[in-house]
């Protein structure tokens, strides 16, 4: 049994050399290694916060996002209405406008055509009236004795006119 049964002296020094190891890792060792193992934990408690800012942030510019949206597509849905106002206005106003210049034109077509009326009326009566001067002076130059033979004069000289 002298193998599985330690000395004194051997148990001796083991326990004044893990006393030492002990002391060295106590004054040397543990406190970095506590203190890398605070750092490390506090980073980690900082990355957790700063995680859950990032998020919250997203979360806030996503809502803000969504609302520029709806703001965008309410004011393009004010444009659009807009344009279409003002090209339903423009349509009226060009009706309009038409209207009163097709309303002048065909004035002016009627007043025309009465000018031309009148005019053809005027020339009308000028032409009968010199035809009516030559058949005169016709009979007149012929002194006619009796009314057959005038009678005759003026049918011959009508059929030597052409009316249009």
């Amino acid at each position: 049994m002298g193998l599985v049964t330690p000395e004194f002296g051997l148990l001796f020094w083991m326990v004044v050399s893990f006393s030492i190891l002990l002391w060295l890792l106590g004054k040397y060792a543990w406190k970095p290694i506590l203190n890398a193992l605070s750092a490390r934990e506090d980073s980690i408690e900082k990355a957790l916060r700063s995680a859950e800012l990032a998020k919250s942030e997203m979360l806030k510019l996503q809502a803000g996002n969504e609302k520029l949206l709806k703001e965008a597509m309410l004011e393009r849905e004010k444009i659009v209405k807009e344009a279409r106002e003002l090209k339903d206005s423009i349509i009226r106003d060009a009706k309009n406008q038409a209207s009163l210049e097709a309303a002048k034109v065909l004035e002016d077509a009627k007043a025309a055509i009465s000018r031309e009326r009148a005019e053809a009326v005027e020339e009308m009566k000028s032409v009968i009236s010199s035809f009516s001067l030559e058949i005169a002076e016709t009979i007149l130059k012929e002194k006619l004795s009796s009314d057959q033979k005038q009678k005759e004069i003026v049918n011959r000289y009508l059929e030597n006119v052409k009316l249009n």
